[in-house]
């Protein structure tokens, strides 16, 4: 009996022992003990401080404003807006060389007169500059001298008919006489057109014949009305006909030309007589219209590049030859998309192009689109928005930062 006593004695405290050890391991799983070696037998000893459940983790590439920070953040609706389908390039402003000429004299002289400058317009006919022209004095000359001779034959022809007529002279000496004032009215008419090329007029050919005193002076003029925009000529300067540089250059100026290089995937979309608005640097917020007059047959094989080239309407002459200016042509109907203001958009790191929506003004998501056109300050969403969905259009960049940051 003593021994069964026993046993049951020992097996009750051996279950004591072990019902003991797992309550241990349960309260170490529930609170944090310190080791055995942290405190001396008679230490007070804290109560255990039980661990807090972890935080659920905030949703991927969403933003939660604070009230102080909704301020920082503008939300509008996503409409829709139209896009027209255009082309842009960058040219220079040149002169229409089609309605510019040189001005050459049309024989060799000294010149002794200017009478235009750089800058300054010319009408059809006003004097450019003088000459004094040993070819001018030559038809002169010649001049003075047939009218000479004409005038001697008509003399003597008006004799020899009243000499015939008492029968003192034979017929074939009066035959001879109006050969000969035939003959001196054909060299007289032969001299006054050779002055009337150096630009005389009939009135200053009959004065030059009454008075008998040749004008060397030869006046070369403004072949059309325009404006002067290159002057080579000096006084004394010796200039002979078709030898650059031209003593002056006169250019029509109320249409500019504007040559570009568009690139070669361009070019296709554009096509001889298409209208062109230009702008240039020198008037910010104004557009000058015109229209395509040249496509280049060639390809640069080093830019490949295509010349276009425009001819520019300037009624009131303001703009300049080697302005830099910006075009833009119409290729296709316009076409109607959602469109976020310029602010609204990101480019990310990567390159991607992103936008925040919201449903409550805000929580905020950013969600990446494909944007195309880029027109008035608003851009083209292709893809990742819907009409009528609350985005960012001002502080999207700053949602991006505050991401940023939570991220690290």
């Amino acid at each position: 009996m003593k021994t069964e006593r026993r046993t049951i004695t020992l097996g009750a405290a051996a279950i004591a022992i072990i019902a003991s050890f797992f309550a241990g391991a349960y309260v170490a799983s529930r609170y944090r003990v310190p080791p055995a070696d942290t405190f001396a037998v008679g230490d007070a000893v804290a109560a255990p401080e039980a661990v807090p459940a972890p935080k659920a983790a905030p949703k991927a590439n969403t933003v939660e404003l604070l009230e102080t920070q909704l301020k920082a953040v503008k939300v509008e609706v996503a409409s829709e807006r139209e896009f027209p389908l255009e082309k842009s390039a960058v040219g220079s402003i040149d002169f229409n060389e089609e309605m510019l000429t040189q001005v050459f004299t049309p024989y060799q002289g000294r010149i002794v007169g200017l009478f235009a400058k750089v800058g300054d317009e010319v009408q059809k006919g006003q004097t450019l500059f003088t000459i004094d022209s040993p070819d001018l004095l030559a038809a002169d000359s010649n001049l003075i001298s047939t009218s000479g001779v004409l005038q001697l034959t008509t003399r003597n022809l008006a004799r020899l008919r009243s000499l015939y007529e008492s029968r003192a002279v034979s017929q074939k000496d009066l035959e001879q006489a109006i050969a000969d004032q035939q003959t001196a009215e054909g060299a007289l008419r032969a001299a006054r057109d050779a002055v009337r090329i150096f630009g005389k007029s009939d009135a200053e050919i009959d004065k030059i014949v009454a008075e008998r005193m040749a004008d060397p002076t030869l006046v070369v003029p403004s072949p059309i009305s325009g404006r002067v925009t290159a002057r080579n000529a000096a006084p004394g300067l010796l200039v002979q006909p078709g030898v650059q540089p031209a003593p002056f250059v006169v250019a029509d100026v109320s249409t500019m030309w504007m040559l570009a290089n568009v690139a070669e995937s361009d070019s296709p979309s554009f096509s001889v007589g298409q209208d062109v608005r230009v702008a240039v640097m020198a008037y910010p917020g104004r557009e000058f219209r015109g229209r395509i007059s040249t496509i280049g047959s060639t390809v640069d094989p080093v830019t490949h590049r295509v010349l276009v080239r425009s001819e520019i309407d300037d009624p009131k002459h303001e703009l300049r030859s080697g302005m830099f200016a910006n075009f833009v042509i119409r290729t296709g109907d316009p076409v109607r998309s959602v469109a976020v203001p310029l602010d609204g958009v990101v480019r990310e790191g990567d390159g991607t192009m992103t936008v925040w929506v919201t449903a409550d003004r805000r929580r905020f998501t950013q969600r990446p689109v494909k944007v195309g056109l880029l027109r008035d300050g608003y851009y083209q969403i292709l893809e990742g928005l819907q009409p009528g969905e609350l985005v960012a259009t001002e502080g999207a960049l700053f949602l991006s930062n505050a991401l940023a940051i939570a991220a690290r």
